[in-house]
């Protein structure tokens, strides 16, 4: 019961930051025209890349690296 309790509260608090996100992105974009951004998509060790400038894709491409590495490290210690 105690992980039920645990994981129903991490679901509500991502929900929240997701909805924070959003309401911020509305907020700001009041003021800001322009709007940069990317996302990696994960599907195993394998990354799925976009972003709409250069220096998002760097920071993306930098973050998807890390992610591999460490999704491969801990296959490698589960088996």
């Amino acid at each position: 019961m105690k992980w039920f309790i645990t994981g129903f509260l991490l679901i509500i608090i991502g929900m929240l930051i997701i909805f924070g996100g959003f309401f911020y992105s509305i907020y700001k974009s009041n003021y800001e025209k322009e709007v940069k951004g990317g996302g990696i998509i994960m599907i195993g060790p394998f990354p799925i890349i976009f972003g709409s400038d250069t220096d998002s894709l760097k920071f993306v491409s930098i973050l998807a690296i890390i992610l591999m590495v460490i999704s491969i490290i801990l296959n490698l210690l589960h088996n």
